[in-house]
C-alpha cells in the first residue's frame, strides 16, 4: 500500500457505522477521492474540526485494495471561517462544492478545477464575491468538465441566435428560431440574457440585473440537472435563503 500527501478540499461527508466517516475530497494532484476516516466521529483530537464541507486540508492518504483510500491525518490549511458565519455565503459555498463533486469522476486529476474552487471559496471568505461571481464559477466549472453551454450561436445549425432565441439543455445551449422545431424542450430566453452569459463566459464581470440573474440561475439549473441526471440539493437551499 502506498502512502501519499496532497492538498484537499472537503466536498462532503457521510457517517459510516458507529464511529467512522466517509469523506469525499477534491485533491490538487489526485482528483476526487473517497477517503475512509476510521474513528473520525469518536476521536476529538485526530480530525478535530477538519472534516467539514469546504475545509482546505493537507492530508495523508493510503491507497488500499479498493477504490476508497484511507485517511490517516488531516491538517487544516484554511477553514474559510468568515464564509461559515453568513447564511448566503454558506449556501453559495455548499452549492459550489456539490457542483464540483458531481462534475468529477474518482481518481481523475483536476488541478484547474481545484484551483477554481479554492479561488471561489477565498472570494466568499473575503466577501469579495460579487453578484455575478457564482454564475462565473458555474460556467468555468462546466467548461472544466467539458459541458460548456453555447450562448454565441445556434447549437444545431451554428448560425446566429436571432431575435427570438430559445435555450435547449439537451442540445447544449442556444437554438435559433429556425431550428426550434427540432428542440421540443427549448424555452424562450431574452437575447440580453444570452449576451450577458456569453460576456461572463468570456471573462467580463459586469453585474447582471437581479431579474436577469434569476433567469440565468433558472437556465443553468435546468442545464446542469439535465446533464447530471438530477437536481442538486443545494439549489433548494439557495432558494430558501433567497439567492437569485
Amino acid at each position: 500500500m502506498e502512502r501519499f500527501e496532497d492538498e484537499a478540499l472537503v466536498l462532503s461527508t457521510v457517517d459510516y457505522g458507529e464511529a467512522d466517516r466517509l469523506v469525499t475530497l477534491l485533491t490538487r494532484d489526485h482528483g476526487k477521492l473517497t477517503a475512509f476516516a476510521a474513528g473520525a466521529r469518536k476521536s476529538k483530537r485526530r480530525f478535530a474540526g477538519a472534516l467539514e464541507p469546504y475545509m482546505r486540508l493537507r492530508v495523508q492518504l493510503v491507497e488500499t485494495r479498493v477504490s476508497t483510500v484511507r485517511l490517516d491525518s488531516a491538517d487544516i490549511v484554511g477553514g474559510y471561517y468568515a464564509a461559515r458565519e453568513d447564511l448566503p455565503l454558506i449556501a453559495r459555498a455548499l452549492y459550489a462544492v456539490e457542483l464540483c463533486r458531481e462534475l468529477t469522476r474518482e481518481h481523475e486529476p483536476q488541478p484547474e478545477l481545484f484551483a477554481l474552487l479554492e479561488a471561489y471559496l477565498h472570494k466568499l471568505d473575503a466577501k469579495e464575491a460579487g453578484p455575478t461571481s457564482l454564475l462565473a464559477f458555474e460556467l468555468d466549472a462546466l467548461a472544466q468538465a467539458g459541458l460548456m453551454p453555447r450562448f454565441d450561436s445556434c447549437a444545431l445549425c451554428g448560425g446566429p441566435p436571432g431575435e427570438r432565441p430559445r435555450f435547449d439543455q439537451a442540445h447544449g445551449g442556444t437554438v435559433c428560431e429556425s431550428c426550434s422545431g427540432r428542440a421540443r424542450d427549448a424555452v424562450n430566453v431574452p437575447a440580453e440574457l444570452l449576451s450577458g452569459l456569453r460576456a461572463i463566459q468570456e471573462g467580463a464581470r459586469t453585474p447582471l440585473s437581479a431579474d436577469l440573474r434569476a433567469r440565468a440561475r433558472a437556465v443553468l439549473n435546468v442545464f446542469i440537472s439535465h446533464h447530471l441526471g438530477r437536481r442538486l440539493k443545494s439549489v433548494d437551499f439557495m432558494a430558501q435563503v433567497g439567492l437569485d
